[in-house]
């Protein structure tokens, strides 16, 4: 079987180079502040992008993400070859492999003897997916920050229109994406503090793969500072006087840390996330159960901007690669900040 998905791996990759070009093209607005206190203009990136903006951006972020970044990953988590990346099937190995290769080549070390941390809780081999960047800081290196997301989808579903795939493009290769992008920025760019990068399988059976890793972290006695998770985020919010939402708003401070490092009203609170117990339903929560620490999930779903939750038209072509990259771009000084402050700045309420 191995051979037969290195093989689909190549078509796909071949294939995803000219799939989706209209986001491609979209330019990544760049308004805010750089990590290093940089104002930088509310222009666009890209091809039409006025001479020196490039240069500046190239010495803020030195691996600056962009919408073809971000749809070089999308274009192939979300494709039709991975059938749904279901957990146990030859579609999410495909993804996994495809994750690791990316961790590899970036720099992003294994967190385990491998980065693969095979499920205790689930009948089907099923894996996720762990790196880790080691702290700079001899201090605060133990002092884990883990940053995940979900890359398993629910597989093959009832047929509509004669398409059975639910290619799960916003849920959750689009947190996948971001969590990736993060790892490879950080990789480029370490902190102080240890920064951990887990994709988790099973998060559609029942959270089985965030609620393996936090029980093993927790029996290894692995000192966790903060989980922040990245769910649904291919769509931007509307209407809202903020770009992103964290579920468990009031359990801490991170709203407000974030904001500060942001320097922008970036985070916000959703009255619905609370309404529907969102914190509760993402992987965010075994770590806040096993750990008791600062765990939510930043997310731009809010049940109004999007109509494909489930179905089979949730794939690439509904989701803005382009509200993508600017989100990682402006959580990257947010992520940045927090893990290289002096203290635990995250605290519960």
């Amino acid at each position: 079987m191995r051979h037969r998905i290195i093989a689909v791996l190549a078509l796909v990759v071949l294939a995803t180079a000219c799939k989706n070009t209209k986001n491609l093209k979209e330019p990544v607005a760049t308004d805010g502040l750089t990590p290093d206190g940089v104002q930088m203009p509310n222009r666009p990136v890209g091809e039409d992008a006025p001479e020196g903006v490039m240069a500046k951006l190239s010495a803020a972020y030195p691996t600056v993400t962009t919408a073809e970044d971000i749809g070089e990953i999308m274009n192939f988590l979300a494709s039709d070859a991975l059938q749904g990346r279901d957990s146990g099937s030859e579609g999410i190995e495909m993804a996994a492999q495809f994750i690791e290769e990316k961790f590899k080549v970036q720099g992003v070390m294994p967190y385990f003897d491998s980065y693969r941390d095979t499920l205790s809780n689930f009948t089907k081999p099923a894996y996720n997916v762990v790196g880790v960047v080691p702290g700079t800081d001899a201090d605060l290196k133990d002092e884990l920050i883990l940053i995940g997301a979900h890359y398993d989808h629910i597989g093959m579903i009832q047929e509509v229109n004669g398409d059975a795939i639910a290619n799960g493009a916003n849920d959750n290769a689009s947190g996948t994406a971001t969590v990736m992008e993060f790892a490879r920025y950080f990789a480029a760019n370490p902190t102080k503090r240890s920064l951990v990068f887990a994709l988790f399988s099973a998060e559609e059976k029942g959270l089985l793969g965030s609620k393996h890793l936090a029980k093993k972290m927790k029996d290894l006695n692995v000192p966790l500072y903060a989980m922040l998770n990245f769910e649904m985020t291919g769509v931007p919010l509307e209407g809202k006087d903020y770009e992103v939402y964290i579920t468990g708003y009031d359990n801490s401070n991170l709203a407000q840390v974030s904001n500060r490092y942001a320097k922008a009203n970036l985070v916000g609170f959703l009255p619905t996330a609370k309404e529907f117990n969102l914190f509760q339903r993402s992987d965010n929560y075994p770590f806040h159960q096993e750990y008791g620490v600062p765990a939510h999930t930043f997310c731009t779903f809010d049940f109004t901007n999007f109509d494909h939750y489930h179905k089979v038209g949730d794939e690439v072509d509904v989701v803005d690669f382009a509200h993508m990259a600017q989100m990682v771009n402006k959580m990257i000084p947010v992520l940045e900040g927090i893990a290289n402050a002096a203290t635990q700045e995250i605290q519960m309420n």
